[in-house]
């Protein structure tokens, strides 16, 4: 491929001709790993602050969940204490993502994490931070992971790691550019776990009667959903007849369980698939619940706004005049771990079955309780779509800055400026 004039290609990409690239080794004095274990009996609600892997979201530091270690037992690691300004890299959960240490974390302790220290007078934290976690970045822990073993950063592959060295002044415009927007996002995720909280306490008290809305009063009652309606299960057709996939009848898999509102679903199956399967047609507003699955499926609710069928690991509540649709769709969900807690075979390895929801106590509201209960979680649900819609949107556009600005396709400084 060829290189425009003023540029060149290099292990880390094609970059401007006065770039240089180095070993982020080659740019630190040291790069270190965090205490490696750290003992339960010196943990106390106050004392020296200890960040994790967890705190560690790409471009800021999370202070939800600091632990805290008694002072005395962080004197044997007193060469590990952090400074402002250096890096934190995840080395588990989500390897690879840094970010920088603010002030208020100096001399703090860091447990397994990876610990780099930037020289200042030739690497911007900012902007090493923000390389590490960029596409490029990340391309490089992908290529460094050896044999099928669960992906982890170790300090031998990052001091490897190769990183573009523009001229300081634009190292630092780089970071300030895209830190405004690492600080827009940081608000954005703060605000949808907050609203997401709100939600919780919401559907907690209302679809338990602990509050209710203007205007009602009144028992409620309580049935059990076979009461109320029947539960039916899916199918799937032989994938071995060609003939019974690719048709125009939805079908869907557990797996879509999460789109929450389901609209359209990814596969087709014929009408002899219908007909050759314990596959059935459901009507639109039935209540959807995984009953079996890897992960988290078991005991994830959805509802299906279009007609649709499913697959034998999804349990169908078929819609009646006796509840609100929307109403039991967001008493199932708020009891998700009580669902995966009925999960017959023991050890939590086992699945529900029809028997088992049909079991289920629904309390019941009359239908106009039920439906306003249900409108104000929808709106709830709404506000938090919107705001994660925003979010996705924000990330998109730092992931186009990125690659815009740590290839210097976009300069932010006259190449001229810079070295001045």
């Amino acid at each position: 491929m060829e290189v425009r004039p003023g540029y060149k290609q290099t292990e880390v990409g094609v970059i401007p001709a006065e770039w240089s690239v180095a070993a982020l080794s080659d740019v630190s004095d040291k790069i270190m790993v965090g205490i490696a274990s750290a003992a339960t009996h010196a943990y106390r609600r106050h004392g020296v602050p200890l960040l994790r892997n967890q705190n560690i979201k790409a471009g800021y530091l999370d202070d939800a969940d600091v632990l805290f270690v008694d002072e005395v037992y962080e004197q044997t690691y007193r060469n590990k204490r952090l400074r402002a300004g250096d890096l934190l890299t995840a080395r588990t959960g989500y390897p690879g993502m840094t970010c920088v240490v603010p002030k208020r974390y100096t001399s703090a302790q860091s447990f397994t994490t990876l610990i780099t220290r930037p020289k200042a007078e030739v690497a911007d934290s900012g902007f090493l931070s923000v390389f590490i976690n960029s596409s490029q970045g990340q391309r490089f822990f992908d290529q460094s992971q050896i044999g099928g073993a669960q992906k982890n950063v170790n300090a031998g592959a990052l001091r490897k790691m190769p990183v573009p060295v523009p001229a300081l002044p634009e190292q630092r415009a780089i970071a300030a550019a895209l830190s405004d927007v690492d600080a827009l996002l940081g608000g954005l995720d703060q605000l949808i776990a907050k609203k997401r909280d709100i939600k919780q306490a919401a559907m907690q008290q209302l679809l338990t009667g602990e509050t209710r809305l203007p205007g009602f009063s009144g028992e409620w009652e309580v049935r059990r959903i076979a009461e109320l309606t029947n539960c039916v299960a899916g199918g799937t057709p032989s994938t071995f007849v060609s003939s019974y996939w690719g048709g125009s009848i939805k079908w869907m898999n557990s797996g879509e369980l999460h789109l929450r509102r389901v609209e359209d679903v990814a596969a087709r199956i014929t009408e002899d698939g219908l007909r050759n399967s314990a596959a059935t047609i459901l009507p639109t507003r039935c209540v959807l619940v995984g009953l079996a699955g890897q992960g988290k499926t078991r005991g994830t609710v959805a509802l299906n706004m279009v007609e649709l069928c499913t697959n034998q690991s999804i349990a169908a509540v078929l819609p009646s005049h006796a509840f609100v649709a929307e109403y039991l769709y967001y008493n199932l969900d708020r009891r998700y771990d009580e669902l995966r807690d009925l999960s017959s075979g023991g050890g939590g390895r086992g699945g529900l079955n029809l028997e088992l929801i049909g079991s289920l106590p629904i309390p019941l509201p009359s239908i106009a309780e039920q439906t306003a209960i249900a409108v104000v979680l929808s709106d709830m649900d709404a506000e938090l779509a919107e705001l994660v819609a925003r979010r996705d949107k924000t990330r998109d556009l730092k992931q186009a800055m990125m690659q815009e600005l740590l290839t210097g396709k976009t300069r932010l400084v006259k190449p001229e400026a810079a070295h001045a």
